[in-house]
């Protein structure tokens, strides 16, 4: 029953839709006194970094491989790609969206909107990753299993 959404709403969307509840979570929530602005400000700003480097990292390593980097046609890639950011996550690009989502939550200072990047996260799993996983086993068969062995889905 829920298959139906497989593949159809790209993850950048999913996040961005995830980042305008916690917005809108955060007006109209109560939330504890504002901690140490510098500190949270800078919390934010490493996860922003962290955020855009494992995304940057993803996106230029499937163009080095000239695979694609669509994530709702994952039957159509041409290689398999183990080497760079992909030797610590299988989903870089999934890991730098949760790190903007942390840093969003960690910036709007509510903890109901914590629960937004963990949303996210299992979204993901169900929706996109596990489906592309079956693609990619289909795909690469043993070279994929593998690598599934050595190398975590998140982190």
């Amino acid at each position: 029953m829920t298959g139906w959404l497989e593949h159809r709403i790209p993850p950048p969307v999913v996040g961005a839709i995830t980042a305008v509840l916690m917005w809108w979570g955060a007006a109209n929530l109560p939330g504890p006194a504002e901690p140490d602005p510098q500190l949270r400000l800078a919390v934010v700003a490493l996860l922003v970094v962290a955020g855009l480097s494992f995304d940057l990292a993803g996106l230029l390593s499937f163009r080095a491989s000239r695979t694609t980097i669509n994530p709702l046609r994952p039957e159509r890639a041409s290689s398999l790609v183990t080497s760079g950011v992909y030797r610590i996550t299988r989903n870089p690009m999934y890991v730098g969206m949760a790190c903007l989502l942390l840093a969003w939550a960690v910036y709007l200072v509510r903890w109901p909107v914590f629960l937004g990047p963990l949303a996210y996260m299992l979204y993901l799993n169900r929706f996109q990753i596990g489906p592309e996983e079956r693609v990619l086993l289909g795909l690469f068969g043993d070279e994929y299993r593998a690598y599934t062995q050595r190398v975590r889905r998140w982190l």
